[in-house]
């Protein structure tokens, strides 16, 4: 798998609430121009959830028409179901994807074979690499490293997004899947740089929406073993890190970028938009990294 800065691209909407084709391709034309590696769509960011079966394929064919190879498309099942994750894999392949990531089957709180079982089913079934996501605020589960170094054995599962913060974490899974033809990327900003430190693949990243361009530099430091480049970004922007984590995500992705005046939106129901207090600090932050006009 090819490593690097994958953007957790948000899904814009018009003021009608419905899909804004336009403001996504303007969206992904700005991730291509900043050099990013991958697109990950239809995750957590990108409102995966609340989005109709119509939609969910409008937007990888939008992004696979828009990327036109020039960064690695990796959109999200984001369901528990093996048999709809089954219909999404076959979907998101014939349109062109690169990879697949594929959360960890969320409510339903299965044991680790049962975890096991389900991505070893979909491995089997897909025709394109799997990505392991691993979100535990978002499933329920954690999947323990070991879980992660059993189906990294697996031909068809390249690597996983880990949403755990623990670095002690990602370290073991690191360790345990080091001789495995097998990437682990973090799926949080403020870990980017020290993880990659100690053998990350990169990041999935929600700033990517913002800063494209320096979240591409700080890995592509990181991984050429350019430490002193890669920290100096790491502490610039620190702080917009973990502002663009304020409340539940993405209702902060999506306000900076409407401070951006690029396309955005609002958040469907249930979700609702950043409160004004955080809209305020956000909106400080950004003005200090120069990134309002």
């Amino acid at each position: 798998m090819k490593k690097g800065a994958y953007s957790l691209i948000i899904t814009p909407f018009k003021k009608d609430m419905s899909l804004d084709e336009a403001g996504l391709r303007k969206l992904v034309k700005i991730q291509i121009d900043a050099g990013i590696h991958g697109i990950a769509p239809l995750g957590v960011t990108g409102e995966n959830t609340l989005l109709t079966d119509d939609e969910i394929k409008k937007v990888v064919e939008i992004i696979v028409s828009e990327a036109n190879g020039k960064a690695k498309i990796v959109p999200d099942t984001c369901t528990s179901s093996l048999w709809k994750a089954k219909e999404r894999v076959q979907m998101f392949a014939d349109l062109g994807a690169d990879y697949i990531s594929v959360f960890a089957p969320f409510f339903v709180i299965p044991k680790p074979e049962g975890v096991i079982d389900f991505y070893e089913k979909l491995a089997d079934f897909s025709k394109i690499p799997i990505v392991l996501h691993n979100a535990q605020a978002r499933t329920g589960i954690d999947m323990i490293p070991a879980t992660t170094a059993h189906l990294a054995k697996h031909p068809n599962i390249i690597g996983i997004k880990d949403g755990n913060k623990k670095l002690d974490h990602l370290a073991k899974v690191l360790y345990l899947t080091k001789d495995d033809d097998f990437e682990v990327f973090t799926g949080k900003d403020t870990t980017a740089f020290p993880f990659i430190a100690f053998g990350g693949a990169g990041a999935f990243t929600v700033a990517g929406n913002v800063i494209p361009k320096v979240m591409k530099n700080m890995i592509d430091f990181a991984l050429n073993g350019q430490d002193i480049e890669a920290q100096k970004l790491h502490f610039q922007y620190y702080d917009l890190f973990e502002a663009l984590r304020f409340e539940t995500n993405p209702m902060a992705a999506k306000m900076a970028l409407n401070l951006m005046n690029l396309p955005a939106g609002n958040l469907r129901s249930p979700l609702t938009p950043l409160s004004e207090n955080k809209t305020k600090i956000l909106q400080k932050i950004m003005a200090e990294k120069g990134l309002l006009s």
